[in-house]
């Protein structure tokens, strides 16, 4: 069993390319024996975004904080604190944070081995 606290884990400056303010904390990881699901944790500061990307693998996001927009090739949701994303494997995608003053926080699950 492993208990950890999100306060605990180092947050680092996002460095893929076309992300800006986004940081990024690993509170669950294959380092600590997991079988199989990372959790990673995106804190986007305002006006901040993740890169319009896609990748070969699926990944689940849950807002645990603020409110902003999902990107996808054709369409553009609004997203809240609560909301559940799906996101397949070769979806584009992107998350925005249009608020001025607050942070939008992602937890985003994965297989271990794309941590």
């Amino acid at each position: 069993m492993h208990i950890t606290n999100l306060n605990r884990a180092t947050k680092t400056k996002m460095a893929m390319e076309g992300a800006f303010n986004v940081f990024k904390q690993i509170p669950i990881s294959r380092q600590d024996g997991t079988p199989s699901f990372s959790f990673r944790v995106f804190t986007i500061e305002p006006g901040g975004h993740t890169p319009f990307h896609n990748h070969d693998f699926e990944h689940v996001n849950y807002v645990i904080e603020g409110n902003g927009t999902l990107v996808a090739l054709d369409k553009e949701y609004e997203i809240a604190r609560g909301d559940f994303v799906l996101v397949l494997p070769g979806e584009p995608h992107q998350y925005r944070n249009s608020s001025s003053s607050a942070s939008l926080v992602i937890i985003c699950a994965v297989a271990k081995d794309h941590e």
